[in-house]
């Protein structure tokens, strides 16, 4: 996908433009905030900007090693890692544990590189050195008139990785807003590159309407998230406030729901992205089983490169009532 892309996605997904919406273009935004206040933002965002132009070769180790620091530094945050594993993979003993928490801080700082280059960097030869796999699901699905739900977890390299899928087919997702409102405008502008949309939390329909028109659109339910639409469903076996919003999602659009995997190649110089054929018999109209084989999905997803999951985050923070708190 080129910049200037919403011609480009119609050309690749072979619709025209009144079959598929592909609402996001640079003009959308508007103009950048820049008052006083913003300054010392847009300073710290041309930083970044040229940190994100960094040799691929020079940036991994040096984000890498800032991750290795960064969970020496951040004790707060090590003890939630470290919690998160001990619940995770009580089979690991305590140095396998502590080991794998290393690699995940190094994998965290090359993941925050990965997201900076993605918006605002040059993919350069990453895409000769990845590889995606079951592709034909996607194009199996669009041809059927369905849009397709891209079921995924928080990986920490799906920024770069959703840039990379969208070379082959365009794609939206949903996330949730930043509340500076320079790095927000800075960061989909830097999307508008790749994505075809982006949806807020609080923007169903506009998402819903985005899948019945046959977009793709990645999601990613597995974190604890605010609100009354969350069931408990396992997840390494611990019980996880889940929020429904998959199933509802493909409920209202008839949308096909396919597993999405993403993680950096062996050699660390690329990617492999994997579609799976869509999930049979979802939603099913019983919520806490939909919950339940979506957490088994990521599950999955994370034993194959767990280093590279987000596992910074509380996932078990709530708790079914009259159960202990974990963290």
């Amino acid at each position: 996908m080129r910049d200037g892309h919403p011609r480009a996605c119609r050309t690749l997904c072979g619709l025209a433009p009144r079959d598929y919406a592909c609402p996001m273009r640079p003009d959308d935004l508007g103009p950048p905030p820049l008052g006083p206040r913003t300054w010392p933002s847009w300073i710290g965002i041309g930083m970044l900007w040229l940190l994100a132009q960094l040799p691929l070769p020079l940036a991994r180790p040096l984000f890498g090693s800032a991750g290795r620091l960064a969970g020496l530094l951040a004790r707060t945050r090590r003890r939630v890692v470290t919690r998160n594993l001990e619940l995770c993979f009580p089979e690991l003993d305590l140095a396998a544990r502590n080991d794998l928490r290393r690699r995940f801080f190094r994998s965290f700082g090359i993941g925050a590189f990965e997201f900076l280059r993605a918006w605002w960097g040059p993919l350069g030869r990453v895409p000769a050195h990845s590889r995606i796999e079951g592709i034909e699901h996607f194009e199996a699905a669009r041809a059927a008139g369905r849009g397709v739900i891209l079921l995924s977890g928080h990986f920490l390299p799906f920024e770069m990785c959703g840039r990379l899928l969208t070379t082959r087919t365009p794609c939206a997702a949903m996330y949730r807003p930043y509340a500076n409102p320079a790095f927000e405008w800075a960061v989909k502008r830097g999307r508008m590159r790749y994505a075809a949309a982006m949806y807020g939390r609080e923007e169903l329909r506009g998402a819903v309407r985005f899948l019945r028109g046959g977009g793709g659109l990645w999601y990613a339910p597995d974190q604890d998230m605010r609100g009354r639409d969350t069931v408990f469903a396992p997840f390494f076996g611990v019980p996880a406030n889940t929020i429904t919003g998959t199933s509802q999602l493909a409920r209202l659009s008839g949308a096909a729901v396919l597993p999405f995997f993403h993680r950096r190649s062996d050699d660390g110089r690329g990617y492999v992205i994997r579609i799976e054929p869509a999930l049979e018999g979802f939603p099913s109209g019983d919520l806490e089983a939909d919950a339940t084989r979506i957490n088994a999905l990521v599950e999955r997803m994370v034993r194959e490169a767990p280093d590279q999951y987000l596992w910074l985050h509380r996932r078990f923070k709530r708790r079914p009532p009259g159960a202990a708190p974990v963290y």
